[in-house]
C-alpha cells in the first residue's frame, strides 16, 4: 500500500514537473528547485516506506533524500546560489540518481519492478549528465526528470 501511494505521488509529480516548463510558467532556477524538491520528497517517502524491510537503503534514500531538499530550498528561496550552483546542478542531479538507482538495484533483487526501476535510474542519471553537458536547455531536463517520476511511479505501482 505504501508503494502504491508513493508511485501515485511520482506520477503525479512527474506530470506537474513536465507540465510546468511546457507552459512556460516558472524560470530556469524555480524550475530546477522544484524539480529537486519532488524528487526529494519521493525519495524521502519511499525511503520511509521501506524502512521494515530493508534498512540499509531506506537510510541511503532518507539520506539522499534531506540533501536534496535541502539544495532544492536553497535555489527556491534565494535564486542567487542557482548561478554558483548552476554549474554543478547537473552532474549532481545525474550522480543522484545513479546513485538511487545503484541503491535500487540493491535493495531490490527479489522485486522485478523495483529492480527494472534502478536499473532505470541509472540510465536516466547518465542521459540527465549528457543532455545536461550538451544540450543547456532547462525544457529539456524537466522533461526528463518528469519522465523518469512518471516511470518510477508506475513500476512502484506495479511492484506494490
Amino acid at each position: 500500500m505504501k508503494n502504491k501511494f508513493v508511485g501515485l505521488l511520482a506520477i503525479i509529480f512527474g506530470i506537474v514537473i513536465i507540465a510546468f516548463p511546457v507552459l512556460k510558467i516558472i524560470n530556469t532556477s524555480d524550475l530546477f528547485g522544484l524539480c529537486i524538491l519532488l524528487i526529494s520528497i519521493v525519495v524521502i517517502l519511499n525511503g520511509i516506506s521501506i524502512m521494515d524491510y530493508n534498512k540499509f537503503s531506506s537510510i541511503v534514500y532518507c539520506f539522499i533524500g534531506i540533501v536534496m531538499l535541502i539544495v532544492s530550498l536553497i535555489i527556491i528561496f534565494n535564486p542567487t546560489y542557482f548561478t554558483f550552483l548552476a554549474t554543478i546542478i547537473v552532474y549532481l542531479g545525474g550522480i543522484y540518481m545513479m546513485v538511487l538507482g545503484l541503491v535500487g538495484i540493491i535493495s531490490n533483487r527479489d522485486e522485478k519492478y523495483g529492480f527494472y526501476a534502478g536499473i532505470f535510474s541509472i540510465l536516466i542519471g547518465i542521459i540527465y549528465i549528457v543532455i545536461g553537458t550538451y544540450v543547456h536547455d532547462p525544457l529539456v531536463l524537466g522533461i526528463l526528470i518528469g519522465i523518469w517520476l512518471l516511470i518510477t511511479g508506475v513500476l512502484m505501482i506495479a511492484d506494490g
